[in-house]
């Protein structure tokens, strides 16, 4: 009984934190999105949804562009991270993550003036005689910065996985006569493959949701999901219904992709076992 009782009262904080930050505010969208400006049950707020179907769309278009993009950033650079010394893995690793400790506002607003038409790059090549180039409100601009600022969300469970892969493994599967694309895509990659799943949700799912990226580099010709729900938030009480509506169909959206995730890892594991 004693030690029921410590245990709960050591939950207690992540319980009170998680009701009060996940689930009253979960509940209170869920509210709204289900009601009327009334205060009266209906599902009315879901028919508006087809006015918003291009916001979603190129929501999960970009995620997917600037998901796919990390990946291939991040996994050979998990990979030469493990190749190094343990002294060099220390140095990157931090050299990766000094970005994050920089506020993400700042670290995306400063895009701007790498980017724009009196930017650093613009200014560069003005005076090489080859620019200026319009480089900043495109939808280019944006994946760049969904990228960069999701970048260590890939590498990390990646490089994490690939660690602790014996390599031995791989020697043995040289010897046997692999070659060496042969022995990345047929022993590390499937074992890695828990990380990269691991890092595809981790990067797919803020992508999805993100507005504050779009709006600095994208201007008003890119306007994705979440720039759609904080645009009618902002409007006032009159659009709050619409707006928990859509938030609903997207968090519906990121679970399921989670799940899907998740079952996708689930099943490797089991092969590995096998």
């Amino acid at each position: 009984m004693k030690k029921y009782f410590s245990s709960t009262i050591l939950r207690a904080p992540y319980i009170l934190w998680s009701a009060l930050f996940i689930i009253i505010p979960l509940i209170i969208m869920a509210y709204f999105a289900l009601t009327d400006a009334n205060g009266t049950f209906c599902l009315a707020n879901f028919s508006h949804l087809s006015r918003y179907k291009k916001a979603f769309m190129l929501s999960i278009i970009y995620a997917l562009i600037s998901t796919v993009i990390t990946l291939l950033i991040a996994y050979p650079l998990a990979y030469f991270m493990t190749k190094c010394k343990p002294g060099a893995q220390r140095m990157l690793m931090i050299l990766m993550m000094l970005p994050m400790w920089t506020n993400f506002l700042i670290r995306t607003y400063s895009w701007i003036t790498i980017l724009s038409n009196t930017g650093i790059i613009n200014t560069l090549l003005t005076k090489l005689g080859i620019g200026p180039f319009q480089l900043i409100n495109r939808p280019g601009t944006v994946i760049l910065g969904m990228v960069y600022d999701f970048l260590p969300y890939m590498i990390l469970p990646i490089y994490n996985v690939m660690s602790k892969i014996d390599f031995s493994l791989t020697e043995a599967a040289e010897d046997l006569g692999a070659n060496r694309m042969r022995v990345i895509t047929k022993v590390i990659f499937p074992l890695s493959l828990p990380g990269v799943v691991s890092g595809i949700t981790m990067v797919f799912v803020p992508s999805v949701s993100t507005f504050y990226i779009s709006q600095k580099l994208g201007g008003n010709k890119t306007m994705l999901i979440g720039d759609m729900i904080e645009y009618l938030f902002n409007l006032g009480p009159d659009y709050y219904n619409v707006a928990s509506a859509i938030s609903m169909v997207l968090m519906a959206i990121i679970l399921v992709s989670m799940f899907i995730m998740n079952r996708f890892t689930d099943e490797e594991s089991e092969g590995v076992v096998l």
